[in-house]
């Protein structure tokens, strides 16, 4: 059977086909599909957990339990899901345990562009590492086979481009997976790392990445393609194909496996060619480690680790290294004269986040670039925005210009507290997501109520994990699977943690907020304000869009500074695109606008011709 599949998606099925029983996630991009794709499977489980540690955890307890289990995240998501990760190698295994950490070279949708290699180094923990789909597929069905032979977790490293590029992937149809039954084996010396039994485990831990490095020399996909023996290339993952397909004539190693790396076989392929070169995404994990072996090589003084590579980046090498010849000047384009729009990020028309961050701008200290209002009406209290990760991160653009920290999943409240305690004289807001606020942000609340913080903070309450494409989590009554589950009630959890000043507004209540935002930061105890509304882009509520009467529309741009997509300034005055406006759902354009030019576009009459616009 063939099919043309995601990297992700190829993942998904070769962990099905292998017999995985358990498979948890937290989504994040580049890794989501993962866990979607496995959860159409009505014979095992899967589950989106609070956060990456979570899941680390449930998949460990199954292998223990002798089911084979995976657990998928984003690079980043490895930094939450470390401490049970290097207990996994420590411990060992039972069932087969597969760890896929999907890094993002290029930050399409991340903070940072963390390389996970590191990660397997330093846990001795095996990485493998797909060039496309048919590789994703089958070396996660080796992984788990590598994890039960060898009692190791074992890590799955596919990139951005391999996890979302689709090729072909030819299995065999009728493979059904069999699972063992579950059963316990009592083996505290394995299983209970007290120090006495981790200083046991240690050795076997030492013992098995040597015996990994013996495999890998044996790795069948491990490769060398001998050809044009004056260059030599080594290269992994999608850097394999870029290069590939830019010095075909050249030799090449592709590996793999990328850590532990297969020493004797890089030193024999190293003699059979005249010059070696590198070719690896972001930092160099497998020059170094040539280097140290004493081999003369290059890499990245070629190959930048910044960004992701591409056929132009590695073309653009090859040929600062001298190895291609500089093209002849392509023919002149003509250019139309009309450059191309910029199209800035911006949360979506009807976003329940805007009025939130609306009036959080009106209550900030002054930015750079950033006007006073002239009508004298915009009432600063000095407010410090501690934000955090998700869709609402785009406040900090223009116009809304009201986010001043961004860090990492759940770091808003820590970081909002921090400042705090340092003595800063202004009022801190920490901005928080529903689905983030579960993931990571309960810690700590607490510790706002245990030591005496009174930070306001605020959660965005939206019933999704928007960011990453609607997926439920425990405030959304729905399981990964669909199915019903009891939702999380955060009011009582705010409660239950400690905050009794908790107040929940409408999202499209731009008044309701104003007061509870200026009623919680001059209260001299922590608050929790929770701004609800449902993703406008989930929302089951239809209403007629909203237009501007041009004769009561002033010019004024209020309307404008929610940043809204569906505004737009048309011969001096407001103008609202029909197709892309939520109407009063929203609504939030008339609560702002100072001479009531914006309403129900069946009444209103005389609006600015759409052909116009401009």
């Amino acid at each position: 059977m063939k099919a043309l599949l995601s990297g992700n998606e190829a993942i998904a099925l070769g962990a099905y086909h292998a017999g995985v029983s358990v498979a948890a996630a937290y989504p994040g991009t580049p890794s989501t599909e993962i866990l979607e794709n496995l959860a159409r499977y009505s014979d095992l489980h899967a589950e989106w957990a609070p956060n990456e540690k979570v899941a680390m955890e449930v998949a460990l307890g199954a292998s223990y339990a002798g089911a084979r289990a995976l657990v998928s995240m984003k690079h980043v998501g490895l930094n939450v899901a470390a401490d049970p990760f290097f207990a996994a190698s420590i411990t060992g295994v039972k069932g087969g345990l597969v760890v896929v950490a999907a890094d993002d070279p290029g930050m399409h949708s991340s903070q940072n562009e963390q390389d996970n290699r590191h990660y397997a180094r330093f846990a001795k923990v095996p990485v493998l590492e797909p060039s496309n789909s048919q590789e994703a597929y089958d070396l996660v069905k080796l992984a788990f086979a590598l994890s039960e032979e060898y009692d190791t977790p074992v890590m799955v490293r596919p990139t951005t481009r391999v996890s979302h590029s689709k090729t072909i992937v030819t299995y065999d149809e009728g493979l059904l997976p069999t699972r063992p039954e579950p059963s316990f084996t009592r083996q505290p010396e394995k299983y209970v790392m007290i120090p006495a039994y981790a200083r046991r485990r240690h050795p076997l831990v030492e013992e098995r990445i040597a015996k990994l490095a013996e495999y890998a020399e044996d790795f069948p996909y491990n490769v060398v393609e001998l050809r044009d023996r004056s260059l030599g290339i080594i290269a992994n993952g999608v850097a394999y194909q870029y290069a590939r397909e830019v010095m075909p004539g050249a030799s090449f190693l592709k590996l793999g496996m990328g850590y532990p790396l297969p020493h004797r076989m890089i030193r024999e392929f190293a003699a059979e060619v005249d010059r070696l070169i590198v070719v690896e995404e972001l930092d160099p994990f497998i020059e170094e480690s040539l280097k140290a072996l004493g081999l003369q090589v290059e890499g990245k003084c070629y190959f930048s680790p910044i960004g992701e590579l591409s056929l132009e980046r590695v073309e653009a090498g090859f040929r600062q290294a001298g190895l291609l010849e500089t093209p002849e000047a392509a023919p002149a384009v003509v250019e139309s004269g009309l450059p191309l729009p910029a199209r800035p990020p911006a949360l979506c028309p009807g976003c329940p986040h805007t009025g939130l961050f609306h009036t959080l701008r009106r209550l900030s200290i002054r930015r750079k670039g950033q006007a006073e209002d002239p009508k004298g009406t915009t009432e600063r209290l000095g407010v410090v925005i501690a934000g955090d990760i998700g869709c609402y991160t785009l406040s900090v653009l223009p116009p809304l210009l009201a986010m001043d920290t961004t860090a990492c999943m759940g770091a808003s409240i820590g970081k909002a507290m921090g400042m705090q305690k340092a003595g800063l004289p202004n009022p801190v807001v920490a901005v928080i997501g529903d689905s983030t606020f579960l993931h990571s942000g309960i810690p700590p609340l607490l510790n706002v109520v245990y030591n005496g913080g009174t930070i306001t903070t605020v959660i965005l309450d939206n019933s999704t994990t928007a960011m990453t494409g609607h997926q439920d989590n425990p405030g959304t009554g729905r399981s990964a699977q669909g199915e019903t589950a009891r939702a999380v009630d955060l009011e009582n959890v705010v409660r239950g943690l400690g905050v009794e000043d908790v107040k929940v507004v409408a999202a499209f209540d731009l008044a309701a907020i104003k007061a509870a935002l200026r009623d919680s930061v001059e209260r001299d105890e922590p608050s929790v304000v929770i701004v609800r509304g449902d993703c406008s882009l989930l929302s089951r509520v239809s209403t007629a869009p909203l237009a501007v009467d041009v004769d009561l529309c002033n010019g004024c741009g209020s309307c404008l500074r929610l940043g809204c997509p569906a505004i737009s300034r048309v011969e001096g005055k407001a103008w609202i695109d029909p197709s892309r406006c939520v109407g009063s759902r929203c609504g939030l354009c008339m609560q702002l606008c100072p001479t009531g030019a914006i309403g129900e576009r069946s009444a209103i009459s005389n609006q600015p011709s759409e052909g116009s616009n401009g």
